[in-house]
């Protein structure tokens, strides 16, 4: 079974990155998906799926309990928490089913017991602030001050909520089977390589 996970700094052009991979690939991509499956099957309402942030998750659990995998096990009635796990339930469903490639939302973790290859998507300032800038949507009207603020705390959320689940280290090497620079790069461009470095992962695994 090939199970490819995207982690990715906001703005690196990750999403793009597992989209195109898995249309090369021939297999389905989860990204947004997600959410829709999760408001379908919890009746929560798609748009605070969405949009609730990992900060709300944080601010309901101390990651200093100890061992972070006791958040699957105790009796959470938070709705921040819910719909994390939520996500997580819905993920190793998907996975389970065959061949992949989700996007985000710890996937790495939550899909561990399946050995996923594991990727991280990076970039520069410069690169995530022109990627940012080209994608927003006409109604954001951040200016390029506001889009870097945006960008940080962006970043800084998903580390946090990574530490929830995990002691290995959003964005360090070590915790992922490649890293990608995008910086200065069309995605596009990078697909045929990193299908052949995954291809290749999966043969010696």
């Amino acid at each position: 079974m090939k199970i490819i996970t995207i982690s990715r700094e906001f703005g690196s052009g990750g999403r793009e990155l597992g989209k195109r991979l898995a249309d090369r690939m021939n297999i389905p991509c989860y990204d947004h998906e997600i959410i829709d499956m999760v408001a379908e099957k919890h009746g929560f309402d798609k748009n605070y799926v969405a949009h609730i942030s990992e900060k709300d998750i944080r601010n309901f659990y101390q990651s200093t309990i100890g061992h972070r995998f006791m958040i699957y096990q105790q009796p959470m009635v938070h709705q921040p928490i819910k719909v994390a796990l939520a996500e997580h339930e819905i993920i190793h469903q998907l996975a389970k089913q065959g061949d992949c490639v989700i996007v985000g939302r710890c996937a790495d973790i939550v899909c561990a017991d399946m050995n996923p290859f594991n990727i991280f998507v990076y970039a520069d300032q410069i690169s995530k602030l022109k990627r940012c800038e080209e994608r927003a949507d006409e109604k954001e009207n951040l200016s390029e001050k506001e889009m870097l603020r945006k960008i940080k705390r962006i970043d800084k959320e998903r580390s946090s909520y990574r530490e929830l689940f995990t002691e290995k280290e959003w964005g360090k090497k070590e915790s992922y089977h490649l890293c990608i620079n995008t910086s200065g790069k069309e995605i596009k461009t990078l697909v045929s390589g990193v299908m052949e470095y995954a291809e290749r992962w999966f043969e010696q695994k």
